[in-house]
């Protein structure tokens, strides 16, 4: 099983190749949760996340000419970096679902990349049956877990007397080689994982006390939406990991968004789920002295918008409601003028006058709208409706309107 001292050997053999991630203290955070939160940013390591440790450690100390691996994205970019770096050959597996940006990033690092399967699995089982290569497995080998368990001494030389250390969790390599190393060395400290609710089969697993294989859901935390934890990782997360939580995705989103907004880092879903996790149990760390483990920035810029937006509506930064218009000149700058005098931004308007059940002469105007919070929205539907407006419901943010 790996050891501190493994651990160590993988520091002082990758370090020429990856980069010493910052620790960054969050004034906000710890403000909001009332704990002393420190942010891990391993979203700004080399390729993007994590990953690039443990495939730096396994190429380093193999022979073979010929890698492959499989995986949903980081995992590949990393080995595909790693070999060329070292000058390797890397043949990629990924999943047809797997990101487009991270299938583009992974053929830019130097790899051939095979897309093959609608799920991991499916694709792990094609790599292992490639016999022409050295297979890179992406959690369940005790080389990878080595490398990721680098990040844990990185963050207790830069922070004294650490209660908590919370880790993403997907088939578990990340947070079995933080555990080992934080657990020998400061056994006091609690080290929790975190997984999305579409894919719990370590959380699952963690609580039964034996492997549960469970089929992942679509989820924005892609890059953990692993179906079953590892075999060796299982063990050593039964004997150092503290605890394993859920989190829903509506939490992930406004963690990545307050990430973007408030500590400018780009992070993707399975990165921001352990500040989500924080965020959402913030009563079992409040007074504690906390590190979040941000495990990678790599997310489709696409993914992006639909993130922001879908968390500015959760957040009540975005409203969206209709009113029923006489279609004659001048109506809509008469309710623009309403709007405008509660200091709302109108952001877009569509108009429909063709709907069957729609008067003539008449039409539904929805306009999306941005505005403070609730109250401030609130005050403009109660002024809508004190100047003789007929509302309707949005099929957009309608909670809004309840």
């Amino acid at each position: 099983m790996t050891s501190l001292e493994d651990i160590r050997i993988a520091r002082s053999k990758i370090t020429p190749y990856i980069y010493k991630t910052p620790l960054i203290f969050s004034d906000s955070l710890s403000s909001i949760t009332g704990a002393k939160i420190y942010i891990k940013a391993e979203n700004l390591q080399k390729t993007g996340s994590f990953k690039v440790r443990g495939a730096f450690n396994k190429l380093l100390f193999s022979e073979a000419d010929r890698v492959i691996a499989a995986s949903m994205g980081n995992h590949a970019q990393a080995v595909a970096y790693a070999a060329t770096v070292l000058g390797k050959r890397s043949k990629i597996v990924m999943p047809v679902t797997a990101p487009i940006i991270k299938e583009a990033a992974t053929r830019g690092y130097g790899a051939e990349v095979c897309l093959h399967g609608e799920h991991f699995k499916v694709s792990l089982n094609y790599a292992l049956s490639q016999k022409n290569y050295l297979f890179i497995h992406p959690f369940d080998d005790e080389m990878i877990l080595a490398g990721q368990g680098t990040i844990a001494l990185e963050i207790i030389e830069d922070l004294e007397t650490i209660d908590y250390i919370v880790v993403p969790v997907g088939g578990g390599g990340l947070i079995s080689g933080i555990a080992i190393a934080i657990k020998a060395i400061s056994p006091g400290t609690g080290v929790i994982g975190v997984q999305s609710e579409a894919a719990p089969s370590a959380y699952l697993s963690f609580k039964e006390g034996k492997i549960i294989f469970k089929e992942p859901q679509p989820t924005i935390a892609d890059g953990i939406a692993i179906g079953q934890v590892g075999e060796k990782t299982f063990e050593i997360i039964r004997k150092n990991v503290d605890d394993i939580l859920l989190i829903d995705e509506e939490t992930m989103i406004k963690a990545i968004i307050f990430l973007i907004e408030r500590k400018k880092l780009v992070v993707e879903g399975a990165g921001a789920v352990a500040l989500a996790a924080v965020l959402k149990y913030s009563h079992m760390f409040k007074g504690k002295k906390v590190v979040i483990v941000v495990s990678g920035g790599n997310i489709d810029l696409t993914v992006i918008d639909k993130i922001v937006h879908k968390g500015l509506v959760s957040n009540e930064r975005i409203a969206v409601f209709g009113v029923e218009l006489d279609d004659v000149p001048g109506a809509l700058h008469k309710i623009s003028g309403i709007i405008a005098s509660r200091r709302i931004n109108i952001i877009n308007i569509l108009h429909d006058r063709l709907s069957e059940d729609l008067p003539f002469r008449k039409t539904r105007v929805i306009f999306t709208v941005e505005i403070r919070n609730r109250k401030h929205f609130q005050e403009l539907l109660q002024d809508l409706k004190e100047s003789g407006y007929s509302l309707f419901k949005s099929s957009i943010a309608s909670h809004m309107l309840s």
